[in-house]
């Protein structure tokens, strides 16, 4: 399980054969145990091998469907958050590193001290996002709100636009979403008591 609070970027070094490498701080690496989950921008990979200056981790094909993996090239920065602990705190929210499909950023501009993200998303997922709930994009907790059709706003403070890969991106790229798991059992809930 992982909270959404990026903990550093890595450098993607190789996607490909059902397998990514990627450099990352010695933090990071120092902490990775082979099998060990880690969240790069908001998928949950299991460590294949560790060196001092990164690690490598297997791709399924369903995590290459429904993630940005396929898009990504050598020498981006990728967000990067180890599992949490059980003595940690939940600073962000629930986040399983479940990707559940990627949107696209339709806009991200400076508003004021920070920034605005608009992100368009498939319409069959519009029903999982609430204003003023909570939703990861590449693995970033964030808050919609505004929520209109299947596109969502959410304000970036300075300190997540800094330290995540998103001051890199912008308007037409794709991001990862992991729509919040509270929403998504009650919805598969819902759907069994009005078809009983």
């Amino acid at each position: 399980m992982f909270t959404g609070i990026v903990q550093d970027l890595g450098t993607l070094r190789r996607v490909g054969s059902g397998e990514v490498e990627i450099e990352a701080p010695r933090p990071i690496t120092e902490r990775l145990d082979v099998g060990a989950s880690v969240a790069v921008n908001g998928a949950c990979l299991t460590v294949r091998t560790r060196t001092p200056n990164g690690f490598s981790a297997d791709v399924s094909p369903e995590t290459l469907r429904r993630t940005t993996f396929g898009s990504l090239r050598p020498s981006m920065h990728v967000n990067l958050e180890l599992a949490l602990r059980a003595d940690q705190s939940l600073d962000g929210h629930i986040v399983l590193g479940h990707v559940d499909c990627v949107g696209r950023i339709q806009a991200l501009y400076e508003e004021g001290s920070g920034w605005l993200l608009i992100v368009g998303y498939p319409s069959e997922y519009c029903r999982l996002v609430a204003e003023k709930g909570s939703i990861a994009v590449d693995g970033i907790s964030l808050t919609p709100h505004t929520v209109e059709g299947n596109t969502f706003r959410c304000s970036i403070i300075p300190e997540t636009y800094e330290k995540t890969a998103l001051r890199e991106r912008t308007s037409g790229d794709p991001v990862n979403l992991e729509f919040d798991v509270l929403a998504k059992y009650v919805e598969r809930m819902a759907h069994f008591v009005h078809h009983d």
